[in-house]
Order: C-alpha cells, then sequence, then structure tokens
C-alpha cells in the first residue's frame, strides 16, 4: 500500500509540474546544448530521452546535441534519438582534432542504428562541434544558453580556444563570457576522488574547469551512482523505442544493473532544466583538477562553481527522472 500512494504520489508530481520549485508556471523553456559521449555508458541514453521530453512540455529548447567521443557510432545513435523523439533537424557535432575514441561491448548502438531511421551514417561524418557551438551561441541572446555536458570536455576546450571566423567576431571565450548562463557537468567526485569523464580527457578537463568564465555547477560521480533507473522503462508496455531497447538490452548484461542503471548523466539534465532547488543542495567554492586527472576541491564563499549533494529522497528523484526518461513522443505535452 505505501508503494502504491508513493506512485500516486510520483504520478500527480509529474501531471501537475509540482517539480517546478520556481512556483511560475509560464516559465521560458531553457535554451540546451547537450554535449555527451554517448557510448561507453548508456545512462547517456536516458539523459537524451529526459531531455527531448523537456522539450516537449515546454521547459527545455535543444539547440544542438553534439558528441564528445570520436567513436563512429555516437553521432549515428544521437541522431536516432533525435529522429524517435521527431527532431530529426537537430544538430549534431563532433570533434574534429585529438580526443577520445571509446564505444561499448554491449552492442547496443549499433543495435538501434541498425534498427531505426537516421541520416548521420557515421561521426566522423558530422560537422566540427566547435562550428555547431560558435554558430548556435551566436544566434542566441546574451546570458541565455545552459550547456550541460556529461561526457568528456574535449569540445569545450576547444571551444574556449576558438578564434573569431566568419561566424562571429568573438572568441570562443568572448562568446561564452556573452552567450552562455551556466555551465552543468557531470564531472568529478566530491570532495575528493578520481572519475571518468575528467581524466578520460584530463588535459582539457583541467583547462576548461580553470578558465571557464562563468558558473559552473557540478554533479559528480557520487550522486548518480545511488540513483538507479531503467527496470519501469524495460517492463512497460512501449513499443519500438530505441532508448527502451537500450535498457533492455544492456541492463541483462551487468550483475550491478540489477537494480537499475546508475544514473549519472540524467541528473546533469535535471538540473540544467529544474535548477538545483528541492533536488540538491550546493557547495560553493572550486574545482582543483591534478595532473593524473583526480580532482579536490577548495571551499570559496565567492567561487563560481559548485558542486552538489543530495536532498530529495533517493527513491523520490529516481522516479521522477524516469518518468521523463519514458516519454514517448506525442505524449505528457504541457506536463
Amino acid at each position: 500500500m505505501k508503494q502504491f500512494l508513493f506512485s500516486i504520489l510520483v504520478c500527480l508530481t509529474i501531471l501537475y509540474g509540482c517539480a517546478n520549485q520556481s512556483g511560475e508556471k509560464n516559465v521560458k523553456p531553457v535554451k540546451i546544448i547537450f554535449d555527451t559521449d554517448l557510448g561507453p555508458d548508456y545512462d547517456d541514453v536516458g539523459a537524451l530521452a529526459f531531455l527531448h521530453a523537456m522539450a516537449d512540455s515546454g521547459k527545455a529548447d535543444i539547440l544542438a546535441t553534439v558528441s564528445s567521443n570520436k567513436q563512429e557510432l555516437v553521432a549515428p545513435s544521437i541522431n536516432v534519438i533525435n529522429t524517435y523523439f521527431g527532431r530529426s533537424e537537430l544538430p549534431v557535432g563532433a570533434p574534429k582534432t585529438n580526443g577520445v575514441n571509446l564505444g561499448s561491448s554491449q552492442h547496443w548502438a549499433d543495435s538501434i542504428v541498425n534498427k531505426y531511421p537516421h541520416s548521420i551514417k557515421s561521426t566522423s561524418k558530422a560537422p566540427d562541434a566547435v562550428y555547431i557551438y560558435r554558430r548556435e551561441l551566436s544566434n542566441q541572446s546574451d546570458n541565455s544558453v545552459t550547456i550541460v555536458t556529461v561526457g568528456f570536455l574535449t569540445n569545450l576546450y576547444n571551444l574556449l580556444k576558438s578564434k573569431p571566423d566568419n561566424i562571429s567576431p568573438l572568441t570562443g571565450v568572448e562568446l561564452v563570457i556573452k552567450k552562455v548562463k551556466r555551465l552543468v557537468s557531470m564531472a568529478g567526485r566530491f570532495p575528493e576522488g578520481k572519475e571518468f569523464n575528467i581524466y578520460m580527457d584530463s588535459t582539457a578537463s583541467k583547462y576548461v574547469y580553470e578558465n571557464w568564465p562563468g558558473e559552473v555547477i557540478f554533479t559528480g560521480f557520487e550522486i548518480g551512482s545511488e540513483i538507479h533507473t531503467g527496470l519501469r522503462l524495460i517492463n512497460s508496455d512501449i513499443k519500438n523505442s530505441p532508448v527502451k531497447d537500450v535498457f533492455r538490452i544492456s541492463i541483462p548484461l551487468s550483475a550491478e544493473d540489477k537494480d537499475g542503471r546508475m544514473s549519472w548523466d540524467e541528473t546533469a539534465v535535471l538540473i540544467g532544466v529544474y535548477g538545483t532547488d528541492g533536488f540538491f543542495d550546493t557547495v560553493r567554492g572550486k574545482i582543483i583538477i591534478n595532473t593524473d586527472g583526480s580532482n579536490k576541491w577548495e571551499n570559496m564563499p565567492d567561487g563560481k562553481q559548485f558542486y552538489v549533494k543530495q536532498k530529495m529522497p533517493v527513491p523520490q528523484i529516481s522516479s521522477f527522472i524516469e518518468a521523463r526518461m519514458m516519454h514517448v513522443p506525442g505524449l505528457m505535452k504541457n506536463k
């Protein structure tokens, strides 16, 4: 009975938008560029599904979806998910410099690419991610864009290093200062540790976090590792969904996923759209990236960086996230 009542409460929360902590009904959608390494893990797919649900409900405006991973199935997989949600035209970019090239042994990427419609045939055929960033940022109003990164910092390193061009007379740093409201990163362990997204391109990570001119919110490894999602999705009656297929294929292949997949990347999208209020507490300061790719934290009362600590009970936030991951195109409008 308790579980039934809890489920009803979650459904009512979703239906009436109680998670909008501001209480405002006509909030402008958050403009988001989503930067993902989608491949080594599959919580990226859940995060991208969550983001499309937010776009369908009017809470987010997806400007672009870029890959920080050079593996050839990443851009096609992103394009599969975008196409499934009716946004086949969304820009998809990828690094043209050196970078990480890493796939998955679970064969979910090749499965969805072989099964579902897409127009991008390989990651190397996608446009330069820096070109996509510069174009999309230059077209937006000042201080209006949220960048959500759930992978490597390769693209943002290249963006910060970019020079004026025929897209914009501004440098990459100047574009970020002018156009970006905040950066939300699934990266690091807090208050200290070593985490995959940072150490896989530690040079880029160190440079970006030392030189990013604006606000950064980190959701660390310790947050998503406690939030498990996917079982409700794979046991649902949803049909012909690449999102469900990815979790259906992958969850049985790992003993650690018996209770659902750890949901690191979904928390970054949640923060990008809803903010932290009601979901997480924050610690203000500055991240320090060591040469071995590990990180530590320095508390600073005037710091522009924050890491989050769990506030909403884990079962509640897990249900909140998974409900949005289960979004089906054409449904859940205005919720």
